[in-house]
């Protein structure tokens, strides 16, 4: 279906989000807050990117045991998933900050740990939260057939078991990104007409991630087996470990917030109409979890507030929090869902429960239609 074809209905609760939006506009109003990122920002920043190079020097310089080395690449992987959710996150939604060179400079982080930050954009916003569970639109849940996160998916054999290997093809996920999917997405993008989204040529665009590729492939790859002083096996297999956990982390945080059992994957019918206004779409489609653990809140950049994520992605998430409280409120008046997993475990274990059964069974009882 074309992108174009697709609408969101515009008489179904199309209130409930313009109240929603006075609601949160006043209490940043009423609290003289900005809506972007302050001091706590800059110094998870400051932290994340730190948790990923410090590792880096030492792995070149001293790091001469194995064991020594690899857990110096094990921590780099946590710190390269904690840019990817709590900094480069909010610098592409354009909400780290009010200056547009700063999201922007910061946004590049993404090329910096073997992504591509314009094809993030266009998978992630464009696609991914306009999108939500939309089968043929919203590439988080179209993984080529390897696994079968909707309902609306053609179920395979192999998808019987895909509840006990999404673990491990979790865990590739950076990997793909890095040596196969950002070519593959430049050229559909490039199909579809979503470069002109981002105000870029194709011949540019694909310039610019080779290039941050090579680097990104000479300062990670060659430079370590180089230079470090442990054996040049374990620096391959370090990087290996360090994209392994950071796509692990990345995957499972996401995932269990749309692809669990209260999620509907809403299906458009022939004219391209979704029977859903855009806002209440994410609400159907999404959900939060661990809201009070603020520890795993900092890490995951918020992201355990998918709600009010998908809803205000022009915010930066160190509100997301206090406007929780708004949301969850103003959502309960116009009698619409709002999911929340009391823990992160719980969420798993549902988006768990979810892949074996959408594995199973054709129609995969227990999602909400």
């Amino acid at each position: 279906m074309n992108i174009r074809s697709i609408k969101f209905s515009q008489d179904h609760n199309v209130e409930f989000y313009k109240e929603l939006k006075k609601r949160v506009n006043t209490y940043f109003k009423s609290n003289q807050i900005s809506k972007f990122g302050n001091t706590n920002m800059v110094v998870k920043t400051i932290f994340m990117v730190s948790l990923y190079v410090v590792p880096y020097i030492l792995i070149l310089t001293i790091a001469e045991q194995p064991l020594f080395a690899l857990l110096l690449w094990a921590i780099a992987g946590f710190g390269m998933a904690g840019i990817g959710l709590s900094v480069m996150h909010d610098a592409n939604h354009g909400s780290y900050s009010k200056y547009g060179f700063i999201n922007k400079s910061l946004g590049y982080l993404a090329n910096m740990v073997g992504g591509s930050d314009l094809n993030w954009r266009i998978q992630h916003n464009v696609l991914h939260h306009t999108y939500t569970n939309v089968d043929g639109m919203d590439e988080d849940i179209d993984v080529n057939g390897l696994m079968r996160f909707s309902p609306n998916q053609k179920r395979l054999k192999a998808h019987r078991y895909q509840h006990v290997y999404a673990w491990f093809l979790y865990g590739l996920l950076t990997i793909n990104w890095f040596f196969r999917k950002d070519y593959q997405q430049i050229n559909r993008y490039k199909k579809m007409g979503l470069l002109a989204t981002q105000n870029i040529s194709y011949g540019k665009a694909l310039f610019i991630i080779v290039f941050t590729k090579l680097l990104y492939a000479f300062l990670m790859i060659a430079l370590p087996i180089w230079v470090a002083p442990s054996a040049w096996y374990v620096s391959l297999i370090g990087f290996f470990l360090m994209q392994f956990i950071a796509g692990f982390l990345l995957s499972i945080i996401f995932q269990s917030a749309h692809v669990v059992p209260s999620s509907n994957f809403p299906t458009p019918n022939e004219s391209g109409d979704i029977n859903a206004d855009w806002a209440v779409n994410q609400l159907y489609n999404t959900a939060n979890f661990a809201p009070k653990a603020r520890i795993l809140s900092w890490y995951v950049g918020g992201l355990n507030f998918q709600v009010e994520h998908h809803l205000f992605p022009n915010i930066c998430h160190v509100h997301y929090k206090q406007i929780s409280k708004i949301v969850k409120q103003t959502a309960i008046e116009y009698n619409l869902p709002y999911y929340s997993y009391a823990t992160f475990f719980g969420a798993i274990k549902d988006h768990t429960k979810l892949l074996k059964n959408l594995g199973k069974y054709d129609n995969a009882p227990g999602i909400h239609h």
